[in-house]
């Protein structure tokens, strides 16, 4: 077995910021003896306007905060799942990523979101991340780490169980899904999604989790309670969210055991062998 760490914050739109809390969380997840920390979609930065979001972003090569980030992890030898943006080579948008740093503190992986979120909530959010985000286009074969066979995905990507199952069925044995979610649909939906993907897939979830209200306007707060969910589909990890008015005390990691040896009782113990030969449509 190998400990897992989920980290929590809440990013604003200072880079400096984000990183003093992200660095806080290694060093946590350092002491707690994990062998890996995940942290939330979009943990650089999160802008109050899509054309801030743009003007914000700068290379993996020579941000600051992924700078910071690759030093961190060498220092502590620990690898790093961490949401970001980067610039688009092909429009004036950007890309919503998620990069896996190594313990030497190289960036191993990279996975673009490919599922957007764009919805107008009746009463809620009204938001339209296509306006600054260009999507993905591809499903990167999971990799190997210390605490398993890893799938990436995004936030939105969790309302599509096309992508956990086509990584299922590539080898992964526990599915990301760093986000921020908003309070609403965090409410009706975050712990019933984490949770069937888990089940369906029979694989860990690690959902890093972003929380509290991102900017002093107060127009964008996300739902935190980030999880860590087994193959059986139990919540063996979780952090909480914020208070009413939004508030939020630090940045904070839970952590759980990955027990690879479970899993792989559970898909011997209740095999899903899928009728490919009547739905072919769904590999």
């Amino acid at each position: 077995m190998a400990i897992a760490a989920v980290g929590q914050i809440c990013s604003t739109a200072s880079m400096t910021h984000n990183l003093s809390q992200c660095v806080t969380l290694i060093q946590k997840a350092a002491s707690a003896g994990a062998k890996a920390l995940f942290l939330p979609e979009a943990s650089d930065y999160i802008a109050p306007t899509a054309a801030e979001t743009i003007s914000l972003v700068q290379p993996a090569s020579t941000s600051p905060f992924v700078l910071g980030l690759r030093s961190a992890a060498r220092a502590a030898s620990l690898p790093i799942s961490v949401g970001i943006h980067e610039p688009s080579t092909s429009s004036k948008r950007v890309k919503n990523t998620l990069i896996w740093i190594d313990a030497n503190g190289e960036i191993a992986h990279r996975y673009q979101k490919l599922h957007l979120f764009d919805v107008e909530i009746k009463d809620g959010p009204i938001l339209k991340e296509s306006n600054s985000v260009e999507p993905g286009k591809e499903i990167p074969e999971p990799f190997d780490s210390a605490v398993g066979n890893i799938g990436s995905m995004i936030c939105y990507d969790l309302r599509f169980a096309e992508i956990s199952l086509a990584l299922r069925n590539r080898g992964a044995q526990l599915l990301l899904y760093p986000s921020a979610f908003t309070v609403p649909t965090g409410i009706a939906h975050w712990s019933t999604l984490l949770r069937a993907r888990a089940i369906e897939t029979q694989s860990y979830v690690i959902a890093a989790a972003q929380c509290g209200v991102h900017n002093e306007a107060g127009t964008r707060r996300s739902y935190g309670h980030s999880v860590i969910v087994d193959p059986w589909g139990k919540v063996i990890a979780e952090l909480g969210g914020a208070a009413e008015d939004g508030s939020w005390e630090e940045p904070e990691i839970a952590v759980a055991d990955i027990d690879l040896d479970y899993l792989e009782k559970v898909r011997r113990e209740m095999p899903l062998l899928r009728r490919t030969d009547v739905y072919p449509e769904i590999k």
